[in-house]
Formats: structure tokens, C-alpha cells, sequence
């Protein structure tokens, strides 16, 4: 037999505890939906295996037949691509990999007229070591101004032989390096806090950060409705130099367990408090944004900025949307939260009252290129952020279970007030690929942590267009430049396009219905009375008109009668009293139905 918890949805919307009011939403990006294209690997023209900007104008009508309303473009700036073009060596220029300055002023023109805004990838941190600025620091001398424009420093010890600081790469390995000088012998240290050949710009420098806001004009004269800043709390760094040998995890910030890494290097993050950064989320990088704010303001329209930021906490990360500062930021918290009603109601309710605070939209997101895909993540036995990178021998997620969580997931994320992100490839279920040959993996976390961590390169595999195509209908003579896995067929567009239930009409659905109602300026409000042992399984709150249950436990829901259906992740049942049957790792959306009133009596 069965058990079954039983919501009275009639009753639940008058029994609410309001977290965060309606809002005007006069401005496109408080909640819009936004649709991350990783270049490379959605679409290719010129039949190299690798995407283009070609390739993407060319399938921006799926992205308006999906319902999104804007497009956030990864980078495409020449780069010598040793971290898929997060490494710049020139931000006016696009990479001839992925085409021309005129390819990418179609794409805008076309995408606007489409009604689609366009967000392009920013990174300020660290440039390219191709980067003209840093070939000419490399030939300059110790001291001079070539090389202020990045952090150097004399190393430690009787020659200088060790490293200014014992800090720790995110990819692993030191965060110096030590350069040859023109006379041949070693010379000072240069700081990356990511790759080798990703050395940090010194924002101490009044000539970076003209230059950054010369960059901005730039793309902005195009035409651009705004940018999202990579690493956007890492630009500033602490000018005493401290010791902190802490390895930070991607995305989530934390710092990984403690112990030696692969590379050789202590670290004790995880088992103690390491204290506060040296160079994460120094209070420096406010007064930088307030700058950028400026020069978007001097553009018609609305332009915004959006933050990659890893800060402890939502109401630090709220603080980079501070009314002169950026528009919005990632809420990561909610990406990394474990799949549990309880947890995810605590992040939904704090990151909305910390950008409530200070006047910004909340905005969510579960999957990027940086983070395992949902559909994978949320199919593994210890859910959150997941693993850095799933391999052959790793354990294998469950990929039914991911599937069908990630749907609930989606239609939880769309139904909450604010802006949300998706990453290509979600519309369509796509799980990671977790049998990626080794050999094959361009990710430098996997070489930088000695083949420890898989990295990145599993969640950017290029996407499944047409089902009967080679290469899936990716590029027009079936290249790839990484291999997609032999069941994606049934994950292409055109497998899934009009078939009712298929994920992407669920996501063309959600889209849609968030809009006519619109949720994403709207309301959210818990509901309160659940019986004890759905109040820890159960996420139920309304949104304007719509009730939202999202069934996270093992126990089937029954929604008593008195209401209709909006929506659903995944098929449902009926219960023993004729209600909705919410079956577990589902999320609904229904409206109340309201009794018809009698004629009065004449």
C-alpha cells in the first residue's frame, strides 16, 4: 500500500508567509531569461568541428521558438584558447576560429531583430600570456610600466628562488610563475590565479581600468546590451601579500579539503577557517563597478552587468548589485545546494531577501559551462555542486533519476520571481559526458591537478541538432572537436521538437506560462501547514496566482481538489480523493479554482 501526503491547495494559498513582494520589473533584465551559447560547441558553419558565430546566428530561431529573451555569448576574442578563450589575447578582435568582427555585428543585428538581447563575456582578471601587454612585460625590465600593468614581485628566499606567496592556483598547482629575464637569468614572479598562461592584471593600475572601460565602449558602439564579468570578485587583490595556501573551488568558492595536492602543495582549507582571501571579494572591486555602472549609463537602452562573483554568503554577493554597482549576480548558492526541500527553501528565501535589500533581482541559475550539467549532477548519489569533472571509472549518476530531477528543478527555477539562466543543451535534458576519453580533455584543471580532477570539458561536448546527421547535425560534415556519446540521438532538437512531454516542450511550456503570468516579476510566498513529514519534503509557495509544489521526497503528494493544472516536470497521477498526484522528483504549477457564484434570487 501505498502512503500518500495530501495538500489542501485550496486552503494553502491563504496560509502563506510572504518573503518577497511583486515588483514593477520596468527593466528587461530584472526578469528576463537568459541563454548562455558556449560558442565552440553550439553550432558549426565552416565544417572545422568547432562552433562559430556563424554556426549561432544561424540557430538563434530555436532559441526564439524556446522563449528566451536574451543571449549570453562565452568568449570569442582571439585567444590562443589554452582555456577555451578565457584566456584573451585580444578583446576587440574575434578569434579567426569563430570568424570576424563582421560576423559577430550579424549575429547582433540579427538577434535584435529577432527581439533577442545579446550579453557578451567579459574577463578582467587576467589576460592571455600572448596578450600584447604581456609580451611587452616579458621584454621589459623589472620596475618599468610595462610590467605594472600586471603583479609581479621579487621572489623569497636567498635568490629569489620561491614564490612571493605560497597562494594556490583554482586549477591547481602554485599561483606563480617565474619568468626569464632578456639577459637570461631568472628573474621576478607573475601571478596567475588560474592557469600559467593566464597572468593577473594589476587593477591597482589606472591604465587597466581605462582600459577595460575603453573595451566596454567598444563592444557597447556595437551594439551590446551588456556583459557578464568573469571571476568579477578576483580583480582586486591584497597589497600586503599574505600567505593563504588555500585551493578555492570553482563556482562554490569554498575551499577544497585540506592536505597536500597533486602538485605538491599544502593546503588547509576545508578542515579550518582559513580567514578571509587576499585576493577573492576585497572590497577594492566596488569602486571599479561604479565606474563600469557610469559608462553603461552613458548608452541608451538598458545595459547590464551581470557578476561571476564567489563570495561567502548571499548578502556579499548582493552587495556587487548595489543600486550604483552591477545588475545582478549569479545566485551560486542556489546551483549548490543539495536536492533537499528544506536547504533550498533556506538559499531561495536568502537570496532573496539580500537582493530584496538592495533593489536587484534574484537571479538563478543551475548549470553552466564551469559545473557538471544538472542532468548528471542531480542524478548522483550526493547531490550540490558535484564533482569538478566526471570520468569512466568515477561513480556513474543515475541517469533517469537526473533527468527527472532536473526537470523539477527547472520548473522550481522558472517559477521563482527574478531573472533565471540557462545553459545550452538544458532544454534538452543533455546529461554530461562522463566517458570522455582522457586523452582528448583540453580542460587545464585536469593536467594542473595531476589528472585528479576530470574538469569542465564533459559539459561543453557540442550539442545534438538533428538526430540522423552526422555529428548530430553540429557542424555540416559531422566534425566535432570533442566526441558527443552514441545515445544522444534521442536528445536532438529535432527528436524532441513538437513531441509533447519531450523536455524541450516542457521548457518551451514553462517559458511561455512564466511569461503570461508573469512570475518573474511576481510574488513568493511559502506556504505554511504543511504536515510534518512534507514540510521536510515538500517546497510548496505561490506566485502571484500560481501554487508551485515541488515533490523532493520519497512520498508521493496528493493536491486535494479545488485546483487545475498549469504545468508539470514530469507525468502525474490521481489520488485516492481524485486530486493531482505529485509523484516524487516533481514540480507542479496550478491555479486555485475559484467556485462559480449563483445567480441571486430575483
Amino acid at each position: 500500500m501505498t502512503t500518500t501526503h495530501t495538500l489542501d491547495a485550496g486552503a494553502a494559498v491563504t496560509t502563506t508567509t510572504l518573503v518577497h513582494p511583486a515588483t514593477a520589473g520596468r527593466e528587461w533584465w530584472r526578469s528576463a531569461v537568459i541563454y548562455q551559447v558556449y560558442p565552440r560547441s553550439f553550432a558549426d558553419a565552416d565544417g572545422d568541428g568547432l562552433g562559430d558565430l556563424a554556426g549561432v546566428t544561424s540557430r538563434l530561431g530555436h532559441l526564439t521558438r524556446l522563449g528566451v529573451d536574451a543571449v549570453w555569448l562565452s568568449p570569442f576574442y582571439t585567444s590562443p584558447q589554452h582555456d577555451a578563450g578565457y584566456d584573451v589575447a585580444d578583446y576587440r578582435q574575434v578569434d579567426p576560429r569563430f570568424g570576424t568582427l563582421t560576423d559577430a555585428d550579424a549575429l547582433l543585428e540579427k538577434a535584435h531583430r529577432l527581439g533577442l538581447k545579446v550579453i557578451v563575456d567579459l574577463v578582467p582578471n587576467h589576460t592571455s600570456n600572448e596578450h600584447a601587454w604581456f609580451q611587452a612585460a616579458l621584454a621589459a625590465a623589472p620596475g618599468s610600466p610595462e610590467r605594472e600593468r600586471y603583479v609581479f614581485r621579487e621572489g623569497r628566499g636567498e635568490h629569489g628562488e620561491l614564490a612571493p606567496t605560497n597562494w594556490i592556483s583554482v586549477f591547481g598547482g602554485p599561483a606563480w610563475s617565474r619568468v626569464t629575464e632578456a639577459d637570461g637569468s631568472p628573474g621576478q614572479w607573475y601571478l596567475h590565479l588560474f592557469d600559467v598562461t593566464q597572468p593577473d592584471l594589476n587593477w591597482e593600475n589606472e591604465e587597466v581600468r581605462l582600459e577595460l572601460e575603453s573595451i566596454l565602449r567598444f563592444w557597447l558602439d556595437r551594439g551590446v546590451d551588456g556583459f557578464r564579468v568573469d571571476v568579477a570578485h578576483g580583480l582586486v587583490k591584497d597589497q600586503s601579500f599574505p600567505d593563504w595556501g588555500h585551493r578555492t573551488d570553482m563556482v562554490s568558492g569554498h575551499d577544497d579539503e585540506g592536505g597536500e595536492d597533486e602538485l605538491g602543495d599544502v593546503r588547509t582549507g576545508g578542515h579550518a577557517d582559513p580567514g578571509p582571501s587576499p585576493y577573492w571579494d576585497q572590497p577594492g572591486v566596488h569602486e571599479i563597478y561604479r565606474r563600469w555602472r557610469r559608462v553603461l549609463e552613458s548608452y541608451d537602452g538598458d545595459r547590464c552587468l551581470v557578476a561571476e562573483a564567489w563570495a561567502d554568503g548571499p548578502e556579499k554577493i548582493a552587495a556587487y548589485t548595489r543600486p550604483d554597482e552591477m545588475h545582478q549576480a549569479f545566485n551560486f548558492d542556489f546551483l549548490s545546494t543539495p536536492w533537499d526541500a528544506e536547504l533550498l527553501r533556506e538559499s531561495i528565501t536568502g537570496g532573496l531577501g539580500a537582493a530584496d535589500a538592495v533593489g536587484a533581482p534574484c537571479t538563478w541559475v543551475l548549470s553552466n559551462h564551469d559545473v557538471v550539467r544538472a542532468a548528471s549532477r542531480l542524478g548522483l548519489a550526493k547531490t550540490g555542486k558535484g564533482p569538478n569533472g566526471i570520468g569512466a571509472d568515477d561513480p556513474q549518476p543515475d541517469a533517469e533519476q537526473g533527468l527527472r530531477r532536473a526537470r523539477a528543478a527547472a520548473l522550481l527555477m522558472l517559477a521563482l520571481p527574478g531573472s533565471a539562466y540557462l545553459y545550452q543543451g538544458e532544454e534538452l535534458g543533455l546529461p554530461e559526458h562522463t566517458t570522455l576519453p582522457d586523452e582528448l580533455r583540453e580542460d587545464p584543471a585536469y593536467v594542473r591537478t595531476g589528472r585528479a580532477e576530470k574538469g569542465r570539458d564533459g559539459c561543453r561536448v557540442p550539442l545534438p541538432w538533428e538526430a540522423d546527421a552526422p555529428g548530430f547535425g553540429f557542424s555540416p560534415n559531422g566534425a566535432t572537436w570533442l566526441p558527443q556519446p552514441a545515445d544522444w540521438a534521442s536528445y536532438a532538437v529535432d527528436t524532441q521538437k513538437g513531441v509533447p512531454g519531450s523536455t524541450l516542450e516542457t521548457y518551451r511550456a514553462a517559458l511561455r506560462l512564466r511569461r503570461d503570468y508573469r512570475l518573474g516579476t511576481g510574488s513568493l510566498a511559502w506556504v505554511d501547514g504543511l504536515d510534518d513529514c512534507a514540510q521536510e519534503s515538500v517546497l510548496a509557495f505561490t506566485n502571484r496566482e500560481v501554487l508551485v509544489v515541488a515533490n523532493l521526497g520519497a512520498t508521493p503528494v496528493e493536491l486535494s481538489l479545488g485546483v487545475e493544472l498549469v504545468h508539470a516536470s514530469g507525468p502525474l497521477g490521481q489520488g485516492t480523493t481524485g486530486g493531482l498526484l505529485v509523484p516524487t522528483d516533481t514540480t507542479v504549477w496550478v491555479r486555485p479554482v475559484q467556485p462559480e457564484r449563483s445567480e441571486p434570487a430575483r
